[in-house]
């Protein structure tokens, strides 16, 4: 038994040398060409990238013999990914490009990783190579946090001209910021280095001709890889203008004005030619408010209190005093002609103001479930959201001194995310997410300043003022749902007034 034992050990040694020096790569029987061991070209062995994106190795992969498999790994991230070649294509391939992408957990809080590219031969021959992953790639476009108009007018006076303002911001580093106003002296290629920092502000006085143009002014932001974010602004150089549009601001730094998802400064009325109507709730005593024809900044025009003659106004922001809105809990009405700079206000009560809806009483059960006159009567409440069942998710609470202003959430705030489009409309409240009677859309949904009723019922409060999907000047209120997307993410709070027909999402602690 012993003499046959020594036989067979021989017999299984001889074998195998016979295989190795025969070229037999492996049991499927793959015969060498050159034995030489696999080569590999990666793309780049160092990839920047950032949680929550995908990062992917590529490269050409190359064996005379076949390369039977490609392995990737990395246990830091868990990643162990194999590519059997020769199961996918049935044989070895002797040419293989390399693509594999493989995306990073939201939460990743690694700085740094290394993934391991092994090719095997089919004779079993590896060679590896390790690629540099980290988290420091540069994705995004610089943010303009504070941004010129997009429509500016700078009047005629003995110096013509404004103070520029604005903010940039970068996830990484800013590199540069351009300022281009063709035909204007030391704007035609204004540039202020940003030195890597991740956000610069600028402010810049530009002098005009005082003469009647039109200018076209680009801003361009650009960060330490080249992204770049570009806005242009359309500057007119005139005597007083019947403007289009006129807002309140009841905020004090440009920051403020420029840190809301929408609704700051609040659109007023433009009922007559160079003619304006500001209708606001003054919740506390001692408000301070200006107007504005720009959205953005106070500058170049601020209409407030002339300091010379504060029964008239000026529309210098250098001058301008705020105009103090001292008695509180009252809705004030502030009637002022732009042209002439005189003004007038009164005051009116909660009780006076009307809103579309008013016959529905806030919490009380007053709404018909089932639209059949019956007695299956729900609370009534209003919110906003994708449908009057979805509403009942994101629900306001009613103000405590105002019946007409709601807010949302009931406590505290909730997160909005950078780049977060929202999608939706105010309605009331439905379990099962019928009978959207009381409703409202608003002007524009990616920028939405004013909100018009809405009711498919022509549900209306018949002592409202206004018209059901009529804007005060005739027009239709078109089927458009708010859709405005959130520059800074941020913790926030939504406030909507139903007599005025105005909301606003804005910062919250």
């Amino acid at each position: 038994m012993k003499k046959h034992f020594l036989n067979a050990m021989s017999f299984l040694a001889f074998f195998s040398l016979a295989l190795w020096t025969t070229g037999c790569s492996d049991d499927d029987g793959f015969a060498d060409v050159d034995g030489q061991d696999p080569a590999m070209a990666l793309t780049t062995d160092h990839i920047q990238t950032a949680a929550g994106r995908s990062f992917t190795i590529a490269g050409t992969l190359t064996d005379a013999d076949g390369i039977a498999s490609i392995s990737l790994v990395c246990p830091d991230l868990y990643l162990n990914k194999t590519i059997d070649l020769i199961e996918i294509y049935g044989e070895p391939q002797t040419t293989y490009e390399l693509s594999y992408s493989y995306k990073l957990e939201p939460d990743e809080l690694g700085e740094s990783f290394t993934v391991t590219v092994t090719v095997t031969d089919v004779g079993g021959r590896q060679v590896s190579q390790n690629v540099l992953v980290t988290m420091d790639g540069d994705f995004e476009n610089p943010v303009f946090t504070v941004k010129p108009s997009s429509d500016l007018t700078v009047l005629i006076a003995a110096e013509t001209g404004f103070t520029l303002n604005f903010s940039v911001s970068d996830d990484r580093a800013l590199d540069y910021v351009t300022i281009n106003i063709p035909g204007i002296p030391g704007f035609e290629n204004f540039q202020v280095d940003a030195a890597g920092q991740a956000s610069v502000s600028v402010s810049e006085r530009i002098v005009f001709p005082s003469e009647e143009a039109t200018y076209e002014m680009t801003v361009t932001a650009v960060d330490a890889v080249g992204n770049e974010t570009v806005v242009i602004s359309t500057i007119s150089v005139s005597e007083m203008q019947n403007f289009p549009k006129m807002y309140l601001a009841d905020v004090a730094t440009v920051a403020e004005l420029n840190s809301d998802v929408f609704g700051v400064p609040m659109l007023i009325n433009h009922p007559d030619e160079y003619q304006y109507r500001a209708r606001y709730y003054n919740k506390e005593a001692g408000t301070e408010i200006f107007f504005l024809p720009q959205k953005t900044d106070f500058a170049p025009i601020c209409f407030g209190l002339d300091p010379n003659d504060k029964t008239k106004l000026t529309y210098d922001p250098e001058t301008a005093l705020p105009i103090i809105l001292d008695e509180a809990g009252v809705y004030y009405e502030i009637d002022f002609n732009v042209l002439d700079l005189t003004y007038s206000m009164r005051t009116y009560s909660v009780d006076e103001a009307s809103d579309p809806m008013g016959h529905y009483t806030y919490g009380a059960k007053c709404f018909d479930r089932w639209e059949d006159g019956g007695s299956d009567l729900i609370e009534f409440y209003i919110g906003w959201g994708g449908s009057p069942q979805d509403a009942g998710n994101h629900q306001f609470v009613q103000d405590a001194n105002n019946p007409h202003l709601f807010y949302y959430p009931e406590n505290g705030t909730w997160t909005l995310e950078a780049g977060e489009e929202m999608n939706f409309i105010i309605s009331n409240v439905h379990p099962d997410g019928w009978w959207d009677h009381v409703e409202w859309r608003c002007d524009d949904s990616a920028n939405p300043e004013k909100f018009g009723y809405f009711s498919k019922k022509n549900d209306v409060n018949p002592n409202w003022e206004g018209t059901n999907q009529k804007w005060e000047d005739g027009s239709p209120v078109g089927d458009n749902w708010m859709k405005p997307v959130v520059v800074t993410g941020g913790n926030y709070r939504f406030e909507f007034d139903s007599h005025l027909g105005r909301g606003k999402i804005v910062p919250a602690n």
